[in-house]
C-alpha cells in the first residue's frame, strides 16, 4: 500500500487461526471493533482501525488466520490475505498461543517472516497465570532474543508490547490543520450480491476474501481507497438477511454491525442483482438506509450479463421505482463490480451525493425561494376560513447530513404531507439535492 509520509505506520497482527488476534486488536484499541468468537477463522478479511499510543498514531490491522499448510478453499484465501497484510505492513506482531505450544504452523510462519526485513514482535498469548509462564520455554527454540508474553483477554503484558513498538511510531506534527475527514460509504446488500468484489475492484487488489459461499464477510471492514487524489472510506458490511434466517451468534452480530456501519456513514451504496431483480429484502435494506437518514446510491451489479438489452434496462428502472418508491432521488448505476470502468463511475456519483448531503442553504436564499413557491402553489387554506390562504411563513435550514429544514407557520396542522412532498420536490430541483434524504419539520411560528 503506498501511503503518504504523513500516513500513520501500519501495524499488522498475524498468526494461525484462533490464537487471539482479534482479542488483542480490540485490547490495543480499547474498543470491540472485531468480532470475537471461539470458532477458528472468524476474522476472514483484514480489519483496519486507527489508534494512538502515548499520542503517537498508528493503523492497526487484524488479519485472517495464517495457515501456511492450507492449499484450498477458505483457509488458503485467508493465508493470501495475511501475506498481503505482511506486504503492506510497516510493523508486524506475530501472535502465538502459549497454551497450544509451538506448532509446525507457527514454525512455518517464522520461515515466512525470515525473509522480511520489517520489525517483527514475537508475542505469546494466553500467558495469564504464573503456571502458564513455564509454557514460554518452548518458544525460545525460535532463536528470538525477545519474546513478549501477554494475555490479550486480561490485558496483562499489552503495555510492555506497545512500549517496545513506541520508538517506531513517528511523533505527530504539531499545529497541523486538521484535514477534512474523507467521506464514508457503507456498501450494503443481500449476501453474495458482490459487495466485497466491488471493493476489490475499487482497490485493484484482493483485500476482501471473495468466495462463492453466501455470508463470507462476517465483519464490517473499513478500507481506505484513493481516487484522483481524494480519499474515501468504504465499509464492506456483512450481507443482511431476513431476520428469520439469521443464525444466532456471529451472523446476528454481523447484521447489527452492518446497521451501525450505515449509521456512521455518509452514503449507503446499495448493491442490487441484475439477474435476480429487486427482492423484498432489498426494499428492507433501502428502508433502513432511509430511516437512518443516509445519502443513497444504487448499483445494479452483474449488468454485463444483460448488456445491450435496452428494454430490460427500462423494465428494471420501472421495477426499481415501483419497489423503492421512497427513493426516487437516489441515482442508479448499471454496471459490474468486476469491471474497473463501470466501478470508476462510483466516485463522481459519491462526490455529488456527499456534496448534497452536506449542503447548507443561506436563510435569505431559502425564503426568497419559498415566496416563489407559494406564489406558484399557495399554502393550504385555513380550515373554516374559505379563501384565506396561509401567508405568514418562514423557512430555515437547521441541520446537514442529512439536510433538515424547519418551516414556521401559524397553524402547522394545516400543512399536510401532500404539500410537504411538493415543497421537497421543489427544494431538490432548485438546490440539487441529488441522492440525499431531506427532512422538513413544520413548526408553529
Amino acid at each position: 500500500m503506498s501511503h503518504q509520509p504523513s500516513a500513520p505506520p501500519v501495524v499488522a497482527i498475524i498468526g494461525r487461526p484462533n490464537v487471539g488476534k482479534s482479542t488483542l486488536f480490540n485490547r490495543v484499541l480499547g474498543a470491540r471493533t472485531a468480532i470475537v468468537d471461539d470458532v477458528p477463522g472468524v476474522t476472514r478479511d483484514r480489519n483496519y482501525a486507527d489508534g494512538t499510543y502515548q499520542g503517537r498514531a498508528f493503523r492497526l490491522v487484524d488479519t485472517g488466520g495464517l495457515d501456511p499448510s492450507a492449499t484450498d478453499g477458505m483457509l488458503s484465501l485467508i493465508r493470501r490475505q495475511s501475506q498481503l497484510a505482511i506486504a503492506e505492513a510497516d510493523i508486524l506482531i506475530f501472535l502465538m498461543d502459549g497454551r497450544a505450544g509451538l506448532t509446525p504452523g507457527d514454525e512455518e510462519i517464522v520461515s515466512l517472516l525470515r525473509g522480511v526485513t520489517k520489525p517483527a514482535f514475537y508475542t505469546i498469548n494466553k500467558i495469564d497465570t504464573p503456571q502458564s509462564e513455564t509454557l514460554q520455554a518452548d518458544f525460545y527454540r525460535l532463536g528470538q532474543e525477545t519474546l513478549y508474553p501477554l494475555s490479550a483477554e486480561a490485558g496483562t503484558g499489552v503495555d510492555e508490547l506497545l512500549e517496545a513498538i513506541l520508538p517506531l511510531l513517528p511523533v505527530s506534527g504539531e499545529g497541523a490543520e486538521p484535514a477534512e475527514p474523507p467521506p464514508r460509504i457503507a456498501i450494503v446488500g443481500r449476501p453474495n450480491v458482490g459487495k466485497s468484489t466491488l471493493i476489490n475492484t475499487l482497490l485493484g487488489q484482493e483485500r476482501m476474501v471473495v468466495f462463492e459461499l453466501p455470508g463470507t464477510t462476517r465483519d464490517s471492514v473499513d478500507t481506505t481507497v484513493s481516487h484522483r487524489g481524494r480519499s474515501y472510506i468504504f465499509t464492506d458490511t456483512a450481507g443482511i438477511r431476513r431476520r428469520g434466517r439469521i443464525e444466532r451468534g456471529i451472523e446476528g452480530y454481523s447484521v447489527a454491525r452492518a446497521m451501525r456501519a450505515m449509521g456512521r456513514s455518509d452514503v449507503a451504496l446499495l448493491i442490487l442483482d441484475a439477474v435476480e431483480g429487486i427482492t423484498e429484502q432489498d426494499t428492507k435494506i433501502a428502508g433502513l438506509a432511509l430511516k437512518q437518514g443516509r445519502a443513497c446510491l444504487l448499483l445494479v451489479n452483474k449488468w454485463d450479463l444483460r448488456q445491450g438489452d435496452d428494454a430490460a434496462r427500462r423494465q428494471y428502472e420501472l421495477d426499481l421505482r415501483r419497489r423503492l418508491p421512497f427513493l426516487p432521488w437516489a441515482p442508479v448505476l448499471f454496471g459490474s463490480a468486476l469491471k474497473p470502468d463501470s466501478v470508476s463511475e462510483v466516485f463522481p456519483l459519491v462526490d455529488q451525493v456527499v456534496t448534497a448531503f452536506t449542503r447548507r442553504i443561506p436563510t435569505g436564499l431559502l425564503n426568497k425561494f419559498l415566496q416563489e413557491v407559494i406564489a406558484e402553489n399557495p399554502l393550504p387554506v385555513r380550515k373554516g376560513k374559505p379563501g384565506k390562504a396561509v401567508k405568514s411563513v418562514y423557512v430555515t435550514q437547521v441541520a446537514t447530513q442529512p439536510p433538515v429544514f424547519a418551516l414556521f407557520v401559524g397553524h402547522p396542522e394545516d400543512v399536510g404531507p401532500t404539500y410537504l412532498r411538493f415543497l421537497e420536490h421543489r427544494l431538490r430541483e432548485r438546490f440539487e439535492f441529488l441522492g440525499t434524504s431531506i427532512r422538513i419539520l413544520v413548526r408553529r411560528k
